[in-house]
C-alpha cells in the first residue's frame, strides 16, 4: 500500500540508534571503499520498516470500478546497486528519505487538504488505493475528473486558493499585495474575508523544520563539498522560501554520486494561474559511466539556439553552458512527482535567473525510464505503429527523446520580447503545457540537428517513430497534465501537416518521414513565437483548438485500455526496497 512507506519521526530515531551502534563497532574506524559498501554493509542503514510498497491490493477487494482504475497502473521497484556508495553516502541515505517525506505531507495539504481524514472516509479498497495515488479523489489520467461519489470538480487551483475565489477577486487584490501571486505562498482568507498570502515556511512550518533538521543531518556526512554546500542551503531555503542560493548551489554541483531534489518547484497544480509551486523530491543514484557518455552535448547548445527555424529576435537570449547532463537510478519520488502520471527526466532549475547564468541541469532517470518503455510503450507499438516501422522503436531512440527534451527546455526564449515579463508570467496557466510542447518538438529538431552536423550517430527513423509512439503513450495522461496536453497539441499539429497516416484497415500509424520535419519546424515556429510575444490570448486559442483528443485517436486509446496496456507506472520505494 502506498501510505505503508511514510518513514515516521520513530523509525528515523531507529535509524540513527543504528548509525550510533554501528559507529562504535571496530570495524568502522576502518572505513570502506566505494567499491565494498555492500561488504561493509550499506543495508546497515536501511530498514524493513518504513517502506512504500506498490498499490497492487488484492484485485478481488474493492468494487470493479475501483479495480479497473487500479488495473491503468503496473508496478516497479526503484533500487540501484549500493556497492557503488560510501560508509558515509550510506548514512546519508536514511535522512534523506525522510527529508523526501516531508514533501508528501505538504503535497497532500496543497493538493487536498486532510489527508487521513479523506482516507478514511472511504470504504472501498481499490479506491482508497486510487485516492493515495492521485492525491485526492480525482483522476489525474482521467481529465481530473471525480472517482468517489458525492465530490465536485477540482478546483483549479487546487488548495493553494481558497475554493470561493474568482481570478476577478484575486488579480484586484493582487494588485495591492504582490506576495499573493508568489511562488512560494497560501492564499487563504483573513479574519475579515480579505485575501492573504502565507509564505510556505509558515503555511507547513512544522514539515519544513523536519526536512530542514533532515537535510541538515544529511549534510554532516557528505564528503562532496558541492553536496554539502547545497543540502545546508537547501536547508535554510525550506525556513526562509529563499531558494535561490541553494538553486545556484545545485548548479554547481559536479562530482556527487547521491542527489536529492527536494522543495516546492514546478506549478502544474496550480491550474488557475500558474503561480504556485508545488512540493516535491527525488532521492537520485548517479550513474557515471552513463553520466559521462552524456556530457558534451550541453557545450553544444549555443550552436543549436542559433539553428533555430525562427527570426533572430525569438532566439536572442544564449543558453548557458554550463548545464549538466547526466543518468540516474531514482530511488525515491515524492509529493507532487509522484502524483498520477511519473516523471522520467528532470530540467531544473525554473528560476530564469539562475537559468540565464548558470544553465540547467538535466537528469534522465534510467530505470524509471527503462520501466515505461519496456511495460508501456512496447506494447502500444505492437498495437498501433506499422508493422514495418516498429523496428525503429527503440530504448536508445527513447532515451535519446527524453533527454534531448529536457536539454530542449534551454532553447529558446525565457522572457517576453518587450522585456515586460517572463514567458511563464505572461501565459500564466497555459506557460506549462505550452513549455512542455516546445521542449517535446525542440528534443526532435536537436536530434535531427545533431545528425545532421555528424554530432550524433543514429538513425534518425528510430528517434521519428518512436517520438510518434512516445505520442500515443503521453497522451494518455488526460487533459488535466501538461504533458497530456503538450501530446494532444502535437498529435493534432502533426496530423493536419500529414506527419503521419492512419491505415483504417490494420489501425495502425506510420510515420511520414519528410512531412514529419516539415510539421517540427512549423510547431516550433508557432510555439517559440507565442512565447516570445506574450500572446495569452493567442496560446490560450491555440490550446483550446489543439488540445483536444479525436473521436478517433480515442477509440484507438480505448483499444490500448483493452489490450490491458498500462498507463503508467507506480513504484515499490523505500529504505526497504531499495536494500533488497
Amino acid at each position: 500500500m502506498l501510505d505503508s512507506t511514510r518513514i515516521n519521526p520513530t523509525i528515523v530515531m531507529k535509524y540513527l540508534a543504528l548509525i550510533l551502534a554501528v559507529l562504535t563497532a571496530p570495524l568502522m574506524l576502518t572505513g570502506c571503499t566505494s567499491g565494498d559498501a555492500d561488504a561493509f554493509g550499506c543495508a546497515t542503514f536501511l530498514s524493513e520498516e518504513g517502506t512504500m510498497t506498490s498499490p497492487d491490493v488484492d484485485m478481488t477487494e474493492g468494487s470493479e470500478f475501483g479495480r479497473g482504475l487500479l488495473s491503468q497502473f503496473t508496478s516497479f521497484r526503484l533500487t540501484t546497486d549500493l556497492s557503488m556508495l560510501s560508509e558515509n553516502e550510506c548514512r546519508m541515505l536514511p535522512h534523506l528519505f525522510a527529508a523526501a517525506d516531508q514533501m508528501e505531507s505538504i503535497f497532500w495539504k496543497q493538493a487536498w487538504g486532510n489527508r487521513d481524514e479523506l482516507l478514511d472516509s472511504i470504504d472501498d479498497p481499490a479506491l482508497r488505493e486510487y485516492a493515495k495515488i492521485n492525491y485526492g479523489p480525482w483522476d489525474r489520467i482521467g481529465g481530473n475528473a471525480p472517482f468517489l461519489d458525492g465530490i465536485g470538480d477540482k478546483p483549479a487551483g487546487s488548495n493553494l486558493y481558497p475554493p470561493d475565489m474568482s481570478k476577478a477577486e484575486f488579480e484586484a487584490a493582487a494588485v495591492a499585495d504582490p506576495e499573493l501571486a508568489g511562488l512560494y505562498t497560501m492564499v487563504v482568507r483573513d479574519a475579515d474575508e480579505r485575501l492573504k498570502a502565507i509564505p510556505y515556511h509558515e503555511a507547513f512550518a512544522d514539515e519544513m523544520q523536519r526536512a530542514s533538521d533532515e537535510l541538515g543531518a544529511a549534510a554532516e556526512y557528505a564528503d562532496d563539498p558541492g553536496l554539502k554546500e547545497y543540502l545546508m542551503l537547501r536547508a535554510e531555503a525550506l525556513m526562509t522560501s529563499d531558494y535561490q542560493p541553494s538553486d545556484m548551489a545545485w548548479m554547481d554541483m559536479k562530482d556527487n554520486r547521491i542527489e536529492i531534489v527536494i522543495g516546492p518547484i514546478e506549478t502544474y497544480e496550480d491550474a488557475l494561474f500558474g503561480y504556485k509551486a508545488a512540493a516535491e523530491a527525488f532521492v537520485l543514484i548517479k550513474d557515471m559511466s552513463w553520466s559521462e557518455r552524456l556530457s558534451r552535448y550541453a557545450s553544444l547548445l549555443p550552436m543549436l539556439q542559433e539553428g533555430l527555424p525562427v527570426p533572430p529576435e525569438y532566439k536572442q537570449e544564449t543558453p548557458g553552458t554550463d548545464s549538466d547532463l547526466n543518468a540516474y537510478d531514482a530511488i525515491y519520488y515524492a509529493g507532487d512527482t509522484n502524483a498520477g502520471s511519473k516523471t522520467i527526466a528532470i530540467n531544473l532549475p525554473n528560476d530564469e535567473q539562475v537559468q540565464l547564468a548558470k544553465g540547467t541541469r538535466r537528469l534522465q532517470l534510467k530505470n524509471s525510464m527503462q520501466a515505461k518503455f519496456d511495460k508501456i510503450l512496447v506494447p502500444i507499438s505492437g498495437l498501433l505503429i506499422a508493422e514495418d516501422q516498429r523496428e525503429y522503436v527503440t530504448f536508445d531512440a527513447f532515451f535519446g527523446n527524453t533527454m534531448f527534451h529536457e536539454v530542449a527546455h534551454g532553447l529558446g526564449i525565457k522572457n517576453t520580447l518587450d522585456g515586460s515579463s517572463t514567458v511563464r508570467g505572461a501565459l500564466k496557466e497555459h506557460a506549462s503545457a505550452l513549455e512542455e510542447g516546445k521542449a517535446d518538438i525542440l528534443g526532435l529538431y536537436m536530434v535531427s540537428k545533431l545528425i545532421e552536423e555528424g554530432e550524433e550517430e543514429g538513425d534518425l527513423r528510430e528517434n521519428m517513430v518512436t517520438f510518434l509512439a512516445g505520442i500515443f503513450r503521453s497522451v494518455r495522461f488526460g487533459a488535466s497534465s501538461a504533458h497530456g496536453r503538450a501530446n494532444m497539441i502535437r498529435f493534432n499539429f502533426f496530423s493536419e501537416m500529414g506527419a503521419f497516416t492512419r491505415d483504417d484497415a490494420t489501425g495502425t500509424y506510420r510515420a511520414d518521414y519528410d512531412k514529419m520535419i516539415l510539421a517540427m519546424n512549423a510547431l516550433t515556429e508557432k510555439i517559440l513565437r507565442l512565447q516570445g510575444d506574450g500572446d495569452y490570448e493567442g496560446v490560450a486559442q491555440f490550446v483550446d483548438e489543439y488540445a483536444r483528443v479525436p473521436q478517433q485517436l480515442q477509440a484507438d486509446l480505448d483499444r490500448l485500455a483493452d489490450a490491458g496496456i498500462p498507463v503508467d507506472i507506480v513504484f515499490e520505494q523505500g529504505l526497504a526496497a531499495v536494500a533488497k
